[in-house]
């Protein structure tokens, strides 16, 4: 097993008496593609948002190559190679793909007070977000006005804004999210075809999706780790299904 690139410890996000994640420990090595499941209100959001920055943790400690980024805010962590996309398309509608592309560039560069100044994408850009919209395969509709998009193409679109400042641990949070079952087929092409360089932590509920993706799959139930397995054990997991369908679990 290769190093972790992410470490969690005893990790807890508190709302007054509610702990919404309850004690989460977990190791994802370099390169992994990591599935988090579990019913509604399992803390699996929550969860992303204290890896993010969003939300700092109550207790416990995060992480991330080496670094103790528990304190760290978001912009921080982006500059380390921490990215992560939303459950809800966060895009500038009355802008074009590549002005998008543009503002997510420049936004973790020391460039991004001169947005107004010098629109043009200069020749170090250019090849980055080519790259990226190639990646998710939107790159013909770089000049198309983001409000013109199918909302499949503002979904691969957001995948690409992740993608344009190189990170090394991409959080995807529920990437097929509202897709036809044809967008999601091609939202998991692209996610398959990401270079190992990067580690992947999805969520999704969308369990057939998610479990022909990753390499190791933590269920989550009631803020805490339910269990941790490969894709296949979690199919016949017969504690995973009990939650996912309601039924009361026994010790």
């Amino acid at each position: 097993m290769s190093e972790p690139i992410l470490t969690l410890s005893d990790v807890v996000v508190a709302f007054d008496a509610l702990r919404a994640v309850d004690g989460v420990s977990l190791t994802v090595p370099r390169g992994q593609r990591r599935a988090i499941i579990g019913p509604n209100g399992a803390g699996k959001t929550t969860l992303f948002n204290a890896i993010a920055g969003i939300l700092p943790p109550t207790a416990g400690r995060i992480a991330f190559d080496g670094h103790d980024v528990t304190r760290l805010p978001p912009y921080k962590r982006a500059r380390l190679g921490v990215s992560r996309t939303f459950q809800i398309t966060n895009l500038f509608p009355r802008l074009s793909v590549t002005d998008n592309m543009v503002l997510a560039l420049r936004g973790r560069s020391r460039r991004k007070f001169s947005l107004f100044g010098t629109p043009d994408v200069d020749s170090t850009e250019a090849p980055q977000i080519e790259a990226a919209l190639e990646a998710v395969r939107i790159a013909a509709r770089a000049d198309v006005m983001v409000k013109d998009l199918s909302y499949g193409e503002q979904r691969q679109l957001e995948i690409a804004l992740s993608l344009v400042t190189s990170p090394r641990l991409l959080l995807l949070d529920e990437p097929a999210a509202g897709l036809s079952p044809s967008e999601r087929s091609m939202v998991a092409g692209i996610i398959r075809s990401l270079d190992r360089d990067i580690t992947v932590v999805l969520i999704e509920h969308d369990m057939d999706l998610a479990l022909g993706l990753v390499d190791l799959v933590t269920c989550m139930f009631e803020g805490r780790v339910l269990v941790e397995q490969s894709p296949d054990d979690i199919r016949r997991n017969k504690q995973v299904q009990e939650v996912y369908l309601g039924r009361p679990r026994h010790a």
